[in-house]
């Protein structure tokens, strides 16, 4: 059984770590004794309620889909990878703001998130608070509950840490009265990492390796944490500009000794089996947000709804609101040459099937000869292209406004519109699937990316990496919607040979082999900051996508800009001690 399916009684609990005006001006009803609050029942209530607040959900704020879990708008609307999508630039231009890189301090959709995820880790604290004083004997197990609630905050901290830079610190042992005094420039990038990474590591100590209740932390997801946050902390910036200054190697060989320690985890055999139910805590899933489907809560279960939004539009059957939409230069980076190995210099080629819009019924792609990943089409949904296992029509006319965002729509993270997990009605597309935080293809791609830095064990790196293309290259290759005895492209994905695997060419193969694999899961921005080429990357992108795209012609990558803006709302809560990041005006 999901874990969530235990916390549902839970909810309740929330407001009990909420640090919302209405929670503060209630009048007190009478108080609570410390043998209740110390109790078993009084800390289950606490730490599920901290467990529930990974989907997003506060009793603080509605509209999760407006600062997801998922982080398909700050993660990778804000790259190469996604357009906005929608009804039009304007239909939520917060994130239109976001992707054209027009944002400023009150961005709504920041402060929320901002918002939200203090408020998660309010919950972590509390809990914290109740665990920290409670009899070992009374709570068997009072020190894994502790470890546990130490990594889920972790994992809020590290959210923070990567968006927007500048953030107070706040623990259990911090009067909720004292936050408005705390400041955001205490402690610098590099010492936010360093302390969220020694919390997963203290928590690991203190935890099982396996879990009775499926969902539940355990040492390996604070181990590979631990790997992931100590990756970001490796890559040391300047605090002005944000650059990459020097890549610390003893936190890189720390990545590596951590990934060799997280055991009984493995890719699944094809990576279409990701956004499969039945597969979704199976061996490739090392921390995941549970969710689930007519569990008894309304609107069709514990569902995500970070991704309420984001279901394919249009003429689809799943009639969504058709957010999240794959970029024609994702697209294109899938191509591949004659040894079926990934195209470097793709944006110097025309752009790959090309649509042209007949009518909503008809669409055709031209320039498909050109040989492609399979995963592009594991990934993303494209025209007169077979969807998942959707019989009565291909992908057509799925977009909202094709004459903004053009025709392609997002396949990941959705099950196939006729599956009995998928929920009838609104919330459109919604299922029971979980959202994997970090998967076993992550750790192995992080341990490649710590060795070729390193500039050690290159072999070892590249075949770590071919063990990801192998999955994609053994995996069930989507079949032509009209002929299936055909492959729905020409796909060819071929290993790196020995031969020229260079450090250069290495680390070219990794962030290449990071962005297929890992496509639309939230991560790509984050990546290009901690490899220090955002700016780069970004500047070429609106040059390649400014004939496709006309909102880019005037999208500009201003240094400083790596991290979000801190939000004015929490400048103004904090009685102005707070400080801005560099890249945008002073408060």
């Amino acid at each position: 059984m999901k874990l969530n399916n235990i916390i549902l009684g839970a909810l309740a609990a929330a407001s009990l770590s909420a640090c919302s005006d209405t929670f503060l001006q209630n009048p007190p009803q009478g108080s609570l004794s410390e043998a209740v609050m110390t109790s078993q029942e009084a800390i289950d209530l606490l730490v599920n309620s901290a467990y529930a607040g990974l989907n997003g959900i506060t009793n603080e704020q509605g509209d999760p889909c407006m600062r997801p879990t998922s982080n398909w708008s700050y993660g990778e609307v804000r790259s190469d990878n996604a357009y906005k999508g929608g009804g039009g630039e304007g239909d939520v231009w917060d994130v239109h703001a976001m992707e054209t890189f027009q944002v400023q301090s009150n961005n709504g959709n920041l402060d929320g998130k901002w918002f939200n995820l203090y408020s998660l880790i309010s919950r972590c604290n509390a809990a914290l608070r109740v665990l920290n004083n409670a009899d070992p004997e009374a709570v068997p197990a009072r020190d894994s509950r502790i470890a546990e609630m130490k990594v889920i905050r972790a994992h809020h901290y590290f959210e923070l840490v990567r968006m927007f830079n500048k953030i107070p610190y706040q623990d259990e042992n911090l009067p909720e009265t004292e936050y408005v005094n705390v400041r955001n420039d205490e402690f610098t990038r590099d010492q936010h990492l360093a302390r969220i990474a020694g919390e997963l590591l203290d928590a690991a100590k203190a935890l099982p390796e396996r879990q009775p209740e499926v969902g539940r932390i355990n040492k390996n997801i604070a181990l590979a944490y631990a790997a992931k946050v100590k990756l970001y902390q490796a890559y040391r910036q300047d605090p002005e500009t944000h650059a990459v200054v020097s890549i610390d190697k003893d936190l890189l060989r720390e990545v590596v000794n951590l990934i060799d320690q997280v055991k009984g985890y493995d890719l699944l055999a094809d990576f279409q089996q990701l956004d499969l139910i039945e597969y979704e805590n199976g061996v490739e899933s090392v921390f995941a947000i549970q969710y689930s489907m007519n569990d008894g809560s309304i609107d069709g279960g514990r569902v995500n709804w970070s991704n309420l939004l984001n279901s394919p539009g249009g003429n689809s059957p799943y009639h969504g609101d058709g957010f999240f939409l794959p970029s024609q230069d994702l697209i294109n980076a899938y191509q591949t040459d004659a040894n079926g190995l990934p195209v470097f210099d793709y944006q110097s080629r025309p752009d790959y099937a090309v649509v042209t819009f007949i009518d909503d019924e008809h669409q055709t792609l031209s320039n498909t000869e050109p040989t492609v990943d399979p995963r592009l089409d594991f990934v993303t949904g494209r025209p007169t292209i077979t969807y998942k296992t959707w019989t009565e029509t291909p992908c057509q006319s799925w977009v909202r406004d094709r004459g903004v965002y053009g025709h392609n729509c997002a396949k990941r993270f959705w099950v196939s519109p006729e599956s009995p997990d998928m929920y009838p009605g609104w919330p459109w597309g919604a299922s029971g699937l979980n959202w994997q935080i970090i998967r076993y293809a992550d750790l192995l791609l992080y341990k490649a990316e710590a060795l070729i830095e390193l500039g050690q064990d290159l072999d070892q790196a590249r075949e770590l990496i071919n063990r990801v293309r192998s999955r994609a290259m053994n995996s069930a290759y989507v079949k032509d919607f009209n002929d299936p005895s055909k492959n729905a492209a020409n796909y060819l994905i071929g290993l790196y040979p020995a031969a020229g695997w260079t450090q250069d060419y290495a680390r070219q193969a990794l962030r290449t082999e990071m962005r297929l694999e890992k496509a639309l899961e939230g991560e790509r921005y984050f990546d290009l900051v901690r490899w220090g080429i955002a700016r780069q990357v970004m500047t070429n992108y609106f040059a390649a996508e400014r004939d496709n795209r006309i909102y880019y012609q005037n999208a500009t990558f201003t240094p400083g800009e790596e991290y979000f803006p801190v939000p004015v709302a929490q400048y103004n809560f904090s009685l102005g001690i707070y400080t801005q990041n560099p890249g945008y005006p002073a408060f």
